[in-house]
């Protein structure tokens, strides 16, 4: 925080530990120590959140990027050539940083990030552009809708998986970031339910789907997975070794 009062990276501090800081920079930087002790994400009080070695931009109006997320990504890397052409799909962008991950691993293929929150497309189109990444088109749309006819070889999604009234939601950092992005009716799987359903109609023949859910989700995904006749069902541990992400292929019809 200070490092960004001063406009400098983090670097210079310690090169110049010993100079007096501006009266100007330690107002701003009392002013963050303020807003981060009342629980606002570091990620919007310095707009900027790394994610997959990239600096993306963030604002209130997405959800912060978390660690965790970076498995969605391993996951679709290992699904997808790094000589492949194919057509990929991120839905519920956010800032963009699943998309943009994608993008930058594999130049080949054409990604479609969409959102249905148009603050949300602006930041993602924002931080491409800014990040020179060009094969990614950015599509307002409830989740499968804005594809269109389309359909894409992989589908990759990080929907909202937490239960109304979850006491994490009024966490450090988590109470400040938008709810649509977290909350997924009474039992956390609202969204879920709508993206697997609408994927099963939009995938291309045995497509893949990729999907962040709950640690306690697990079950309950494989069965939503399996009823709309997703075979192949594989889940991937997080750091902490809890199920994080679905993986499944579309059954041939």
């Amino acid at each position: 925080m200070l490092a960004h009062a001063l406009g400098r990276p983090a670097s210079w501090l310690h090169a110049h530990a010993r100079d007096p800081v501006p009266r100007l920079a330690r107002r701003r930087f009392e002013g963050l120590l303020a807003r981060r002790a009342g629980g606002e994400p570091l990620a919007y009080l310095t707009g900027r959140r790394e994610f997959w070695s990239l600096d993306l931009e963030v604002t209130p109006a997405v959800l912060v990027p978390r660690p965790e997320t970076e498995h969605l990504v391993e996951a679709a890397l290992e699904l997808v050539p790094s000589s492949a052409g194919a057509r990929l799909a991120d839905l519920g962008t956010g800032c963009g940083a699943i998309a943009l991950a994608l993008a930058r691993e594999r130049p080949g293929c054409r990604i479609i990030a969409t959102d249905l929150s148009a603050a949300a497309l602006a930041l993602a189109a924002s931080n491409a552009a800014r990040l020179g990444i060009d094969n990614v088109e950015f599509r307002r749309g409830h989740w499968c809708a804005a594809l269109g006819r389309e359909r894409p070889a992989l589908i990759v999604t990080n929907p909202p998986y937490v239960r109304a009234g979850d006491p994490h939601l009024q966490g450090d950092g988590v109470r400040f970031e938008p709810r649509e992005a977290l909350v997924a009716g009474t039992d956390g799987l609202d969204a879920i339910r709508e993206v697997v359903s609408c994927a099963a109609r939009h995938l291309a023949p045995q497509g893949r789907l990729l999907l962040e859910h709950g640690a306690a989700q697990r079950e309950a995904v494989r069965r939503l997975l399996a009823e709309h006749h997703f075979s192949d069902i594989a889940h991937i541990r997080d750091y902490a070794g809890r199920d994080r992400v679905a993986c499944a292929r579309l059954a041939p019809a």
